[in-house]
């Protein structure tokens, strides 16, 4: 939960440094630790590992036209069980994955902490997402060319069977965008970066939020937006299963990146305020 504490003119002034005190994350850090990847949990590099092995192995079996039995038993069922007024609703809490969205609150975000701190660091970590998506989700997109399950009723109207396999390079590329989900992708990846600013921003009005807030705001916007874009038929179950890994992985890089201590160049230095402040 989110707290404020007055400061009353007879009231003694936080140290600097203090938690929620502007004067402390305003303070420029003028000595620089050196630059060490951050801790993230499960520690280790064999999660990430573990992540894209999931991710080659789910993209390698629907190569070989596996798992499709699960695919379109998922489907089925979602559209038998989708009456008008749960396709509303799962309609709307499908906004929380869009991509652009997300992209520019998060920019936003920055930009208003960043003329806060009078520092560029809190710009980094958005540029950076978008680097990530921009070079790994469109690319495998276009790459793996395979349709959603709705195809089948709408443009083109291929017949249900010709909507699962992978690498249907002859439909137009509007048509086969599915693999893997961008919503769940972007979900994992835009909420992270929403939680990595969340703390310092609120800190700079000298207010604080529970970790266990963090959390929620990280955790269940993508569950809701995997849960919704597969009941929607906008996506195969192993679309969103393959947006889900990928995410991770992709949340996992950005969240090593010691975003206070990235080199920048001198003549920025009187932009060069740390914003995080790990312990």
């Amino acid at each position: 939960m989110m707290s404020h504490r007055a400061v009353g003119p007879g009231a003694p002034r936080p140290a600097a440094g203090a938690a929620g005190s502007v004067i402390g994350v305003r303070e420029p850090n003028t000595v620089r630790r050196n630059t060490w990847l951050r801790p993230v949990r499960p520690a280790g590099w064999w999660f990430d590992a573990l992540l894209l092995a999931g991710l080659v192995a789910v993209t390698v079996a629907l190569a070989d036209r596996r798992l499709f039995g699960i695919d379109r038993a998922v489907a089925d069922w979602a559209d038998a069980h989708r009456p008008p007024v749960a396709h509303g609703i799962a309609v709307v809490f499908n906004y929380l994955g869009q991509g652009m969205p997300l992209t520019l609150l998060t920019a936003g975000m920055g930009l208003l902490l960043a003329v806060r701190l009078h520092s560029l660091r809190p710009l980094l970590p958005s540029v950076v997402a978008f680097a990530l998506t921009y070079v790994t989700i469109g690319p495998l997109k276009v790459w793996t060319a395979r349709p959603a399950p709705s195809a089948s009723v709408k443009e083109p109207y291929l017949p249900p069977e010709q909507t699962l396999p992978l690498f249907q390079d002859e439909l137009p590329l509007k048509f086969a965008q599915s693999y893997p989900s961008g919503h769940v992708a972007n979900a994992i990846l835009w909420y992270g970066v929403l939680a990595l600013l969340l703390a310092p921003l609120l800190r700079s009005y000298g207010r604080s939020i529970s970790p266990r807030l963090v959390t929620v705001v990280r955790v269940v916007p993508p569950v809701v937006v995997m849960f919704t874009t597969t009941y929607l038929g906008w996506h195969w179950l192993t679309d969103s299963v393959a947006g889900l890994l990928l995410g991770l992985l992709l949340d996992r890089i950005l969240h090593r990146v010691p975003w206070d201590d990235v080199p920048l160049p001198g003549r920025l230095r009187n932009w060069n305020r740390p914003f995080i402040s790990y312990p």
